[in-house]
């Protein structure tokens, strides 16, 4: 069984390039519609499916046949490696709800379970409340008195640290949310900046949904700091994060900013592509080889090629 999933992984990974060759060249990937299109819907019988859009006049078959080559050895190459270990989704603000949906999709393909989707407020990422940010971490660090939140990190990296006490563990089979979880998750709730599942267990697997590549952020080495301080927090409790992102945001976003910052990368996986079913697959992947401590840069353009292979 393994030596057929590896040779299913470097199938995948074939596929991968033949994708970014199609989208290069001007042909749209994604398995998801455009917001003027008829939305997805509610059931998948299969994780990063395409669907069909009705009234479309032009289908791109090597776009279809990606998605669903994707979609359809997912399951084998997963081989159920993720029985056992819970996974949290974070939503960053602004991600694509398909995306998330697609990627809970793909923790059940993987035999995982999902504790739940964790989702941040446009105000936990806004310079104008970094004041907020700051007064409210430094005031459950003091509540808290906790050993796993660094006193001496800047403010964005402890509020990543204290989102990851609220949501995951090193633990690999999950916990019950201790007294810290809890607190924070309702200091978070009550400041506006967080959203959180009822009684939701922590998990030892974080993935991270960042929001599309916005092409005209006139301010994208402020926006990636704040991503940055965020990631290098969130990497320090749980077993495994994976940060995903969309193809643009991989080549020139916020994410291309995360891949220059060796602490960044130190501590967790990133991965471009969530807007096609290839790169959705690509995520867990990086999500279970976490489980083994490695991490990497994987997709169209990550450093570390285009799928995991082990």
């Amino acid at each position: 069984m393994t030596a057929l999933r590896r040779h299913v992984v470097a199938v995948v990974a074939a596929l991968f390039a033949l994708a970014v060759g199609i989208a290069l060249g001007g042909g749209p990937l994604s398995y998801v519609p455009d917001d003027d299109e008829a939305p997805p819907s509610s059931t998948r019988e299969e994780p990063g499916q395409a669907e069909e859009q009705p009234g479309s006049s032009e289908v791109d078959p090597a776009a279809t046949f990606a998605s669903a080559f994707a979609a359809s050895v997912a399951p084998v190459v997963y081989d159920s490696r993720l029985q056992g270990h819970p996974t949290a989704i974070l939503a960053m603000p602004g991600a694509d709800p398909d995306v998330v949906e697609g990627m809970s999709a793909h923790v059940r393909a993987a035999g995982g379970g999902l504790t739940g989707v964790f989702t941040l407020d446009a105000s936990a990422t806004a310079l104008s409340e970094t004041s907020l940010i700051d007064t409210l971490g430094s005031q459950l660090m003091t509540q808290l008195d906790d050993d796993r939140i660094d006193p001496q990190v800047s403010t964005y990296v402890r509020f990543g640290q204290l989102l990851g006490l609220a949501v995951a563990t090193p633990v690999r089979g999950g916990l019950r949310a201790d007294e810290s979880a809890k607190t924070i998750r309702a200091s978070f709730a009550e400041a506006g900046l967080l959203t959180s599942p009822d009684d939701a267990r922590l998990a030892p697997l974080l993935l991270v949904v960042l929001p599309p590549n916005d092409a005209d952020d006139q301010d994208l080495q402020v926006s990636a700091g704040v991503y940055r301080g965020l990631a290098i927090g969130l990497g320090d409790n749980p077993a495994g994060v994976v940060v995903l992102a969309d193809s643009a945001s991989g080549r020139s976003g916020i994410l291309a900013e995360l891949r220059e910052d060796g602490d960044v990368t130190a501590g967790v996986s990133t991965v471009d592509g969530s807007d096609t079913g290839v790169g959705q697959v690509t995520a867990m992947l990086a999500l279970i080889q976490s489980l083994d401590s490695t991490v990497g840069a994987y997709g169209a353009s990550g450093s570390d090629g285009a799928v995991p292979l082990s």
